[in-house]
């Protein structure tokens, strides 16, 4: 039986603890509403100019990269095959205020990155390319389209649904049920070959090869599990996203970034200071 003498710290110790809990849901609250909503601005209302010329050029860039690009694409995957809708896709790796976020610290490369370093990632890893000098008009232009993207956004702003949501089971991936999803889900577009279907005698992909020479390399963030699952439960299949389960989107990952793709010649180089995912290819 609780004596008299006690209740008073008793209370205390309630109020105390109701304050401490009261703080916690306040201070996740505000996490939450410390994210920026995803606000794509209108291109049309951009004022004629050479920043409006740049921006064009830029979006015209990122969609067509292979053809435009050729000498610094070794594929068939433009930038916007991944960051889809032009780079405003929630949970899709949109560019709607990336510019907030670098220079950025990459783990990866051990190193602060600019913007255009992580353009360059892309080309040698996603696009299985060469990178680009920053100098060159068409890294401006590129910048340029992001830079419009961003517009609005303050550094260190972090936006709803940047970047790619990793999906991580504590289970191993079942690639026989992988590739049954596969063929039942994904094979009308990518093909039953991994190879995907380019427009006409182009370069460019309207649906892009998963595995194979013309696709991304083991060096690419969508040839990692983690990644993979992630972008797939969230954008995949195309107009009935968000159909597929955690074990259809985890397995089907695991089918298709574990197929044949080429090598990344500079694999030597990531994480020098270690951490290297257990979903990394190499």
């Amino acid at each position: 039986m609780t004596s008299v003498k006690n209740l008073p710290l008793i209370y205390f110790l309630g109020i105390l603890l109701l304050v401490l809990f009261s703080l916690l849901i306040f201070s996740d609250l505000n996490a939450k509403d410390s994210k920026k909503k995803l606000i794509v601005p209108d291109i049309n209302k951009l004022k004629d100019g050479n920043f409006k010329k740049s921006v064009l050029r830029g979006q015209d860039l990122v969609k067509k990269t292979p053809d435009l690009l050729p000498d610094h694409v070794g594929g068939k995957i433009s930038c916007t095959n991944c960051h889809l809708q032009m780079g405003t896709r929630a949970k899709a790796g949109p560019w709607v205020g990336i510019l907030a976020r670098f220079p950025q610290y990459r783990k990866r490369s051990a190193s602060n990155a600019t913007i255009e370093d992580r353009i360059n990632g892309c080309f040698q890893r996603s696009m299985n390319g060469k990178p680009l000098k920053t100098d060159n008009q068409a890294m401006k232009d590129i910048v340029a389209y992001m830079t419009f993207l961003s517009q609005g956004y303050e550094k260190d702003d972090q936006v709803l649904g940047q970047g790619i949501p990793k999906l991580v089971l504590n289970q191993e991936p079942d690639v026989k049920n992988g590739k049954r999803v596969y063929m039942a889900k994904c094979a009308a577009c990518h093909q039953s070959t991994g190879l995907g279907i380019a427009v006409g005698e182009s370069r460019v992909s309207i649906f892009p090869p998963l595995w194979g020479k013309d696709s991304f390399n083991i060096g690419a963030g969508m040839a990692r599990l983690h990644t993979a699952a992630g972008f797939v439960k969230h954008n995949m299949p195309q107009g009935q996203e968000g159909t597929l389960t955690d074990k259809e989107a985890w397995d089907v990952a695991y089918y298709f970034s574990r197929q044949d793709r080429p090598d990344f010649k500079n694999k030597h180089n990531d994480w020098p200071k270690g951490g290297k995912p257990k979903d990394a290819r190499y």
